[in-house]
């Protein structure tokens, strides 16, 4: 979905709705996840990801970066390169999916990754 035709109305929208509509899907968080440790070139990304189809993973990579989440360069070679990074909005989402990644392994019953501090709680 283009940023474009995601809502933006803050009175139709939650704010969490808003951002799931950004990096919801199978395979968006998995992307930043890794995209997380630097600059990834296609074929790193296709190895990193398993169970994602080339043409998925192309078509997440292009929604990432219509969402400004990602950016993408081509480079003018034979054969084509082409390198994937997170903008700085990308970046900005990396402590929420290291949170979601250890609320995954501690409900899998592994240890998590990430030793992180969460100082604001949701109130009731």
């Amino acid at each position: 979905m283009k940023k474009s035709e995601k809502n933006n109305d803050p009175e139709t929208i939650c704010a969490v709705d808003y951002a799931f509509q950004r990096i919801g899907g199978k395979h968006k968080g998995r992307v930043i996840y890794h995209l997380g440790t630097g600059l990834k070139r296609y074929g790193e990304l296709r190895r990193l990801i398993t169970g994602v189809t080339a043409k998925m993973l192309t078509q997440v990579l292009r929604e990432l970066e219509e969402d400004d989440l990602v950016s993408r360069h081509v480079y003018l070679e034979v054969p084509p390169r082409v390198e994937y990074q997170l903008t700085d909005t990308g970046k900005e989402l990396l402590p929420f999916i290291k949170l979601l990644s250890n609320w995954g392994r501690r409900q899998m019953g592994m240890k998590p990754f990430y030793e992180l501090e969460v100082t604001e709680h949701i109130e009731n």
